[in-house]
């Protein structure tokens, strides 16, 4: 005898929105928004981008960045999203912004960071890394738009702006 459990669309009792509720027992299985980590990296002065190797978006530019793990803090993941990505030493300086992207459940931390030497290299989900000036930045062929936000941020905060940025207006 097989024990499958079924699972509809309810609005629970207390709930202001449809969850999936197990139609046996009761239990919700809640789905909440993924969070991602990462940082822009600067060495002297220049900046640490990733090829990506995955999609979406292969072949384009990003900053090293990724899915937080359970059990592991935003720094730590932050810290290792650029050692899986660009086998890069990096230390957290702060937190630079924060993204809500709701049109896929994702809430984005980025940080700033400095990159302890400048030895790098491609780790398995970057097809190339490299150091770039500021002027030599592929600002056409980024990725993601939160990747051009974070480094416009960042500029912003190098010269003087403080604060925690978020999503530009």
């Amino acid at each position: 005898m097989t024990n499958k459990q079924s699972f509809s669309k309810q609005i629970p009792e207390g709930e202001d929105r449809e969850r999936s509720v197990c139609d046996t027992c009761g239990y919700i299985a809640y789905v909440n928004p993924k969070i991602v980590v990462g940082s822009v990296v600067t060495y002297e002065d220049k900046f640490l981008i990733c090829r990506r190797a995955i999609e979406p978006r292969r072949g384009y530019w990003t900053l090293p960045a990724g899915y937080l793990e359970e059990n592991e803090s935003v720094e730590a993941g932050a810290v290792r999203e650029a050692h899986e990505e660009a086998c890069a030493d990096i230390e957290i300086e702060g937190l630079l912004a924060y993204y809500s992207v709701t049109h896929l459940s994702q809430v984005q931390m980025m940080f700033r960071a400095r990159l302890k030497s400048p030895d790098v290299a491609a780790g398995p989900e970057s097809l190339e890394v490299k150091l770039v000036p500021w002027e030599d930045i592929p600002w056409a062929e980024l990725a993601f738009p939160s990747v051009r936000w974070a480094l416009e941020q960042y500029r912003d905060w190098k010269a003087g702006k403080v604060g925690v940025f978020s999503n530009p207006e």
